[in-house]
């Protein structure tokens, strides 16, 4: 870099002279539709190219174009990729926002902007490089339409070389994200060497922050949740796919059905083996999901709150006719429509008791992208053994979000049908009851329609029904049926994931999360034991219902803080439901809903006050 910048104030000075190589955290504030994403990615890959452990959270609005939107990528030589509230280094590019944005940051921190916003009058406590965006594009790039897109790429030039982020890896990350674009790619490419050259000779350096190479992301790959999860249904032998377009959900079935398209066509004829419809709403999708189900389909949906409640009538048909299928539920924000593009873990009670009457629906909650790829393979293994629904809990920050993942591995066993009788079951057997419970564990047999034997056939109906599946009123029929279901219930606490418990020796308390909370959780422990002084056992609830291991763990613990992201404690109160009496009043709750991922300094903060209270 020249020595010819900005001048440096005694607090920034300190600040730089204290280094802080690969543990910080870069927010780019831009306007959405301006390209900013493809920037933004190549940055996060050539920090993940490094070997750099990185999260990236993209913030973006509702409607429409030009409001703002954030990217914020974490780097941390630690692993932690959960969100962190502070932010280190502002990529200033939305005038609507810059000086609200910077008013946000701690002393010491930097700011890259355009030379126009004039920021620098703002503050004297970060330091601030300004950036002649319009001036270094214009020659770059005569096409006035495509200037507003190219100009994003100088700030990776200019992050690149104040960061020392290796420009060999900004190159490839980007011909990455271009793919065959070839044109597009070298126009781009000209703009971040622009902003490369522009920084070396123009700024200098100033803060404390730094990247350089680590070797901690070898052989692993960067993936949003969305994508692994189709990946898992397509690998789970999913045939049928119904769906209605709702965000953060639809990308899910976008992706899907072009990994359908590539793999599931017939070499042969050339046609489809599988079957998509983007129904008319999601009452429509969630039908003839339970349609195919019913007629020995692999069948799914996804959706997000505002459609599982609309789902809510159709769930208890099948919960009560007992037909498989599988529903990605990717939460947000609610109630009603609510911040349709923020995350949120609001969905958990209402979905374990989705519909009127007495039913109960068994959960998946992944916590990682490959989770969300091997819980889609059980989520469809498990709709068709327990003859049930099956929700997979997934959330807006873990399906829209990129997050390092290990190589996704390809399934070993086959696919679990469940207790599905063939014409030469019938033969031996000579009939079967639809809802008897033969084997004690509330699982009936069913067959298929197309069956070819005469008793093979039987009415599926949301009335009351006896064992035969004959419409009935009685009573003792009713408790019969009701109990069996209930009975199903209690196989399937042994059928489901079970938790991930980590004990530890004079542990002072315990922390239960489910889903992406658990990224927040694993940093405040950390947190916890290295400025207070306490140690925590944690326990990963994986799946509802809860597996007697969960209710074992808490009655060990002394107290019990159970970290989700809603405001009325969803978790908490489902366990509550579950626990004995005595260990319900060790439970306590720590709750985040503000729509933003939630962060460790806020699980930790929230712990520490009822620690002391106590």
């Amino acid at each position: 870099m020249a020595t010819t910048g900005t001048a440096v104030s005694e607090s920034e000075a300190l600040r730089a002279a204290e280094q802080v190589t690969n543990d910080l955290t870069l927010q780019v504030a831009t306007v959405n539709g301006s390209g900013s994403q493809s920037a933004n990615l190549v940055l996060l890959r050539a920090i993940f190219q490094m070997g750099i452990p990185v999260s990236g959270k993209n913030l973006f609005p509702s409607n429409i174009a030009g409001l703002p939107t954030w990217f914020t990528i974490r780097a941390s030589k630690h692993g932690y990729i959960a969100r962190r509230k502070e932010i280190d280094f502002l990529v200033a590019m939305n005038p609507e926002t810059a000086e609200e944005d910077l008013a946000k940051l701690r002393p010491g921190a930097a700011v890259v902007y355009d030379e126009k916003l004039n920021l620098s009058r703002l503050r004297d406590d970060v330091i601030f490089y300004p950036v002649p965006f319009d001036a270094i594009v214009t020659p770059i790039c005569p096409d006035a339409k495509l200037r507003k897109l190219v100009r994003n790429m100088i700030y990776d030039g200019v992050v690149a070389e104040i960061l020392g982020i290796e420009t060999a890896e900004v190159e490839k990350a980007l011909r990455k994200q271009f793919k065959k674009k070839t044109k597009a790619a070298d126009l781009n490419w000209k703009a971040v060497e622009a902003g490369y050259e522009y920084a070396e000779q123009s700024l200098e350096k100033a803060d404390c922050f730094h990247l350089e190479r680590m070797d901690l992301t070898g052989g692993k790959i960067l993936i949003e949740g969305n994508n692994a999860a189709a990946l898992g249904c397509m690998m789970a032998g999913v045939t049928m796919v119904s769906w209605y377009p709702i965000t953060p959900s639809s990308s899910l079935c976008e992706t899907l059905i072009e990994y359908l398209k590539r793999f599931r066509i017939d070499p042969r004829t050339g046609k489809a083996t599988f079957a998509v419809v983007q129904a008319e709403d999601e009452m429509a999708a969630i039908g003839m999901a339970l349609g195919a189900g019913w007629a020995g389909a692999r069948a799914m949906t996804s959706t997000s709150g505002p459609g599982i409640s609309l789902m809510a009538e159709f769930t208890g048909m099948a919960y009560y006719a007992e037909i498989p299928a599988v529903i990605f539920d990717v939460q947000r924000v609610g109630p009603s429509t609510g911040l349709p593009t923020r995350t949120s873990q609001g969905d958990i009670l209402s979905t374990a008791l989705l519909s009127h009457g007495d039913t109960k629906h068994p959960l998946l909650f992944p916590a990682s992208a490959g989770e969300c790829y091997t819980m889609a393979m059980e989520a469809f293994d498990l709709a068709e053994l327990l003859q049930t629904p099956v929700f997979v809990m997934s959330d807006l920050d873990l399906g829209m979000n990129y997050w390092m993942e290990d190589p996704l591995p390809y399934p070993e066993k086959p696919l679990a049908r469940g207790k599905v009788l063939s014409a030469d079951d019938l033969n031996r057997l000579g009939s079967f009851r639809r809802y008897q419970d033969v084997d004690g564990d509330g699982i009936p047999y069913r067959t298929l329609p197309g069956t070819a034997h005469p008793a093979s056939a039987f009415f599926t109906r949301g009335s009351g029904h006896n064992e035969k599946a004959v419409y009935s009123e009685k009573p003792q029929d009713y408790v019969t049926n009701m109990d069996r279901l209930n009975r199903k219930f209690e196989t399937a606490r042994f059928k489901v994931p079970g938790p991930s418990i980590e004990e530890r020796d004079g542990a002072d308390f315990a922390v239960v999360s489910c889903g992406s909370s658990h990224w927040a959780v694993l940093e405040a422990l950390d947190q916890l034991e290295r400025e207070y002084g306490f140690k925590a056992s944690t326990c990963r609830i994986r799946a509802f219902p809860f597996h007697n291991e969960i209710k074992d763990f808490i009655h060990r613990q002394q107290r019990i803080y159970v970290v989700e992201q809603n405001r009325d404690g969803q978790l908490y109160s489902l366990l509550r439901l579950e626990m004995d009496p005595e260990d319900v009043v060790k439970l306590r709750s720590v709750r985040h809903y503000n729509g933003l991922p939630v962060d460790a300094r806020s699980v930790t903060d929230s712990i520490i006050s009822q620690e002391t209270k106590s």
